[in-house]
């Protein structure tokens, strides 16, 4: 995916802002959306579809119609595409306006924190050869959230969640930190598998849950 550098890169409350303001009708569309966001769709969509996986949220659950445009923005990007594509019955999927509504609420107050970090910066990352692989490393991450395993799906998500902020902002440091979350995640995974064997993903969930969420999950 190769960006305009003549792009004006708005503010990301400002995005937001504009997608609240396509929210008048109980659902909008795919296709909608991909109409309204031209180049930073990419950047955009990515966010959208790997937020629920990353923050479960009421309405967002994980399925195929989450995990199959992962793989699709991810595998576009790395073969350098200009454009999103997306088949004819995923445009046709609409969301609930409530929903998206929703996640905006919820993911408002860390965006807002984020919106003071990101910039354009490291700019090879977003054109040319670093974008191919950089679509090439997020298309590993969504073949893991496509796999219906313990621990596959939420890291790799967020770092995915994360890409997509770097690509709307054309922030080539916050797309290194999202890969490196991601491949990072899903490397130990497949190293412990190896090794350990199966078994291992499930102590490695029981080990962050009693570690960072004192037995909560």
């Amino acid at each position: 995916m190769v960006t305009n550098p003549n792009m004006t890169i708005r503010p990301l409350s400002a995005l937001f802002d504009d997608i609240l303001a396509l929210l008048k009708d109980e659902k909008i569309s795919i296709k909608a959306l991909l109409e309204a966001f031209h180049e930073r769709c990419f950047g955009f969509f990515l966010f959208l579809f790997a937020l629920p996986a990353a923050i479960p949220l009421p309405g967002l659950g994980i399925n195929t119609i989450i995990a199959l445009p992962l793989l699709l923005l991810t595998g576009q990007i790395a073969l350098g595409r200009h454009t999103v594509w997306m088949p004819n019955f995923i445009e046709k999927k609409e969301f609930a306006s409530d929903s998206i509504k929703g996640a905006i609420e919820k993911t408002t107050p860390w965006l807002e924190k984020i919106e003071m970090i990101v910039a354009p910066r490291l700019g090879f990352m977003t054109s040319g050869i670093g974008s191919k692989l950089v679509g090439l490393m997020a298309f590993v991450m969504a073949i893991s959230v496509a796999i219906p395993l313990p621990l596959t799906n939420t890291v790799p998500s967020f770092g995915l969640a994360v890409i997509g902020i770097g690509l709307m902002m054309r922030d080539g440091l916050a797309i290194l930190g999202g890969l490196a979350v991601g491949i990072g995640w899903v490397t130990l995974l497949t190293v412990a598998v190896i090794f350990v064997g199966a078994e291992s993903a499930e102590m490695i969930k029981e080990f962050i849950n009693n570690y960072f969420f004192g037995g909560a999950l």
